[in-house]
């Protein structure tokens, strides 16, 4: 029979095949044409300034208190051209929401390090010889933009979103979660709904060291998320020296966790998963979505392993019967997984600019 060694070394190993699988997942959702052709829809929605950025939302909110657009919230906003160019157009009756666009005009100097050297170009004038040429925004001017919801047309490529985990949670796996959660000094709350937490599924407060997870989703979607939010605790605090501070690691490692937790223990989270793991991936700079998963990969084993070791849950054996071999009046050691464990498929790509704080 294995020893608890040999059984934590055949787990650690089931660990290792699972991020792989993860890895191979993300990678291959973040090759696909549909995760492409969302990110260059996205690309075209540059970011505006503050102001406009808030006078496109009073007037958005004025058009939803008239009945005019279906969400009090804009989403995508462009020019009617803009929208021409994608494949939708402006329906009839829909008024655009004015912002300030920018007035530019060029200048040349030869010394551009004086700064009263710079003269503005007429509108065909060329720089002479030598001379530095920049841009410069010399006004504003009026200009109008529409929301998304205010055209009709071609569909927006979106990748579809997560899915959360439906079901019953394993017996006894919030209770173990929440245990260590607590023993990190952390407050465990049930809250009704997301709007409590800023919208988002779990939220871990490191000042308040409270651990937050609504309770309006399925029992195993809550349970995931505990466990997403433990690993937020043991990865992230402020006083962590090997945390990166960048949220979208951070995000990538503490769902990595909780898919090979839940795997553990029978349950496939990999619908919602791949998607949120590949959307966070990607909004980590100088680095590709795999490559980002794929840098996770120790830090991720290590800890669902220090996670799966306290656990005083049935989790998937290594095929021998119940008991064998085994004193019944000796502490319960937890099982390593086995071949059992859910595979992972390369679904739902999620757009890489959504999530709230701490989410799942």
């Amino acid at each position: 029979m294995a020893t608890t060694e040999q059984q934590r070394a055949a787990r650690d190993a089931k660990l290792d095949a699972l991020h792989e699988q993860l890895t191979g997942a993300v990678e291959s959702l973040v090759s696909g044409e549909d995760w492409k052709q969302a990110l260059e829809f996205a690309a075209r929605f540059r970011a505006r300034s503050f102001n406009n950025t808030l006078l496109i939302f009073v007037q958005h909110q004025a058009a939803f208190e008239a009945g005019r657009v279906p969400e009090p919230v804009p989403s995508y906003v462009a020019g009617f051209k803009q929208w021409q160019a994608l494949g939708r157009q402006v329906e009839k009756g829909q008024s655009g929401y004015m912002i300030l666009a920018p007035v530019t005009g060029r200048f040349a100097s030869f010394t551009p390090k004086v700064a009263e050297s710079w003269r503005r170009l007429g509108r065909f004038e060329k720089p002479k010889p030598g001379e530095a040429v920049r841009s410069r925004m010399v006004g504003v001017r009026p200009a109008y933009v529409w929301d998304v919801s205010q055209t009709a047309g071609d569909p927006i490529p979106t990748p579809p979103s997560p899915r959360l985990l439906e079901g019953e949670a394993p017996d006894g796996l919030w209770e173990g979660v929440a245990a260590q959660v607590e023993a990190q000094g952390f407050t465990v709350m049930r809250v009704p709904h997301e709007g409590m937490i800023h919208g988002a599924n779990g939220l871990t407060d490191f000042s308040a060291k409270t651990v937050a997870v609504r309770e309006n989703m399925p029992d195993a979607a809550q349970v995931k998320t505990l466990v997403h939010e433990l690993a937020h605790v043991l990865l992230h605090g402020p006083d962590n020296p090997d945390a990166t501070g960048h949220r979208g690691i951070g995000e990538v490692e503490a769902d990595s966790v909780a898919l090979m937790v839940a795997a553990t223990h029978g349950k496939d989270t990999s619908d919602y998963t791949v998607p949120y793991v590949s959307g966070w991936a990607a909004t980590v700079p100088e680095k590709s979505p795999v490559e980002v998963v794929q840098a996770t990969g120790e830090s991720v084993r290590k800890t669902a392993a220090a996670i799966l070791d306290q656990l005083p849950t049935a989790q998937i054996g290594n095929g021998d019967p119940p008991g064998l071999g085994r004193d019944p009046s000796a502490k319960k050691t937890p099982a390593p997984m086995v071949d059992a464990a859910a595979d992972l498929s390369a679904e739902e790509p999620r757009r890489p600019v959504t999530s709230s704080a701490r989410s799942l």
